[in-house]
């Protein structure tokens, strides 16, 4: 292995390194889950490094590789959304970064969001990560590998479900 490979792989990610603790978080409610996904996107960044084509922005290729890993992770561990305190575990809104622990502060329509968010299929998961985190449809569509229109679509249907729950709580008053 190449001396250089190792260190600026480790910059990288390091620099990087919210992009996977965003994901991580979005995918996985428990502690125990967020640490084995973390090191299941690692190891596969790491075994695709090689491949990385610095014409493109690093940003699109990490994302994609680890919302492709969390995609699977999450379809072989389906047990965790179907625990009855899954949304009572306040761990899933926490943000680890190496050996500390920061809490995030988030209102009472933040949580609603995360909960919704939780509750979308894999796809239109990733493309409301994406989207928060202030990517462009054209970014969105390149990491996914679908088209900008196909983004577009999703993104306003989705619009349209997350406004019928937070409706439907409004009106139930939660």
């Amino acid at each position: 292995m190449e001396p250089n490979k190792k260190e600026n792989f480790i910059s990288v990610i390091d620099e990087h390194k919210r992009i996977i603790y965003k994901i991580v978080n979005s995918y996985c409610p428990q502690l125990e889950d967020r640490k084995d996904l973390e090191q299941e996107i690692i190891i596969q960044l790491w075994n695709a490094f090689d491949s990385y084509n610095p014409n493109y922005k690093f940003t699109t290729w990490m994302y994609r590789i680890a919302l492709n890993t969390a995609i699977s992770f999450y379809r072989k561990e389906k047990k965790w959304y179907q625990r009855n305190d899954f949304f009572n575990d306040e761990s899933m809104f926490y943000l680890e970064e190496g050996n500390a622990v920061e809490a995030l502060e988030l209102s009472t329509n933040v949580k609603l969001l995360q909960e919704f968010i939780q509750k979308l299929k894999e796809l239109d998961k990733a493309i409301m990560l994406l989207y928060l985190e202030e990517n462009s449809y054209e970014e969105i569509a390149d990491i996914l590998g679908i088209s900008t229109t196909n983004v577009g679509t999703k993104i306003g249907r989705i619009k349209v479900k997350i406004k019928k729950e937070f409706d439907k709580i409004k009106s139930h008053g939660r």
